[in-house]
């Protein structure tokens, strides 16, 4: 409920269907009685808990789980206007530089499963932390091989890993010469190795295609991260549903 408009109630019929209430029958919730039920749902992070349930419930489902990951981040925008009561932007969101572009807002970290492509773990963080840094907290202790684009190259990640036989397929990325201001390119190996990974690792998009498209989460919705992330956990869960549909 906490994810649908309330307009959508009284326009939609499907949503309706999706809420379990008939319009005639049923009373449709009112703006006060939404905004109470996300604040307990974000006082006991029920949505989390609601992630971890959709998820046993697909493994108990037959969906397979194996011992590999798909690693992502993608950019939520928020409102950077300061017109309103405080005059100032969300303190906790912050900007962040991409491919010559400007982007004021959060960041969504998830780890996938190779086999079934559901979404084990994620956090939420402002848009200009580094993707790498959110890498420990993502992975499963039971891991034996890590895809990820080259956001996350990593000399010393790289090494940790094959120290704990990790298979790290990483994409390796142009990195500065020493001595001259040009970067030094890709060999062929490298690029072949990119392109092999990137055909497995290109899958955990589809888990940001569904709620940014699909579920129309494009920008958010709450000023703080902590309401953000209860929002996004929610949506990730109903995400992985949506991907195991027949």
């Amino acid at each position: 409920m906490m994810i649908v408009r309330l307009k959508t109630l009284y326009d939609m019929e499907s949503m309706r269907r999706f809420a379990g209430l008939e319009l005639i029958e049923d009373a449709i919730p009112d703006e006060t009685t939404i905004r109470n039920f996300r604040r307990l749902i974000e006082k006991h992070d029920l949505s989390s808990a609601l992630f971890d349930d959709i998820n046993a419930y697909l493994v108990s489902q037959g969906i397979a789980v194996s011992k590999g990951s798909m690693i992502d981040a993608t950019i939520v925008q928020a409102p950077s206007s300061t017109k309103n009561k405080s005059g100032k932007r969300d303190p906790e969101i912050r900007s962040t530089h991409k491919s010559n572009q400007f982007y004021f807002g959060m960041k969504i970290h998830i780890d996938s499963d190779v086999n079934s492509n559901v979404i084990h773990s994620a956090t939420v963080t402002a848009a200009n932390v580094a993707d790498i840094d959110e890498m420990p907290k993502l992975l499963r202790e039971e891991d034996e091989v890590v895809f990820a684009d080259a956001a996350y190259t990593s000399d010393s990640y790289k090494r940790g890993a094959r120290d704990l036989g990790i298979s790290w397929k990483v994409n390796a990325k142009r990195l500065p010469s020493h001595t001259k201001k040009k970067r030094i390119n890709l060999s062929n190996q490298q690029k072949k190795n990119n392109k092999k990974n990137s055909s497995v690792r290109a899958r955990v998009e589809h888990c940001f295609r569904v709620i940014k498209c699909q579920f129309g989460y494009r920008k958010t919705r709450y000023k703080g991260l902590e309401k953000n992330r209860v929002q996004v956990m929610t949506l990730l869960g109903l995400a992985n549903l949506y991907m195991q549909r027949e």
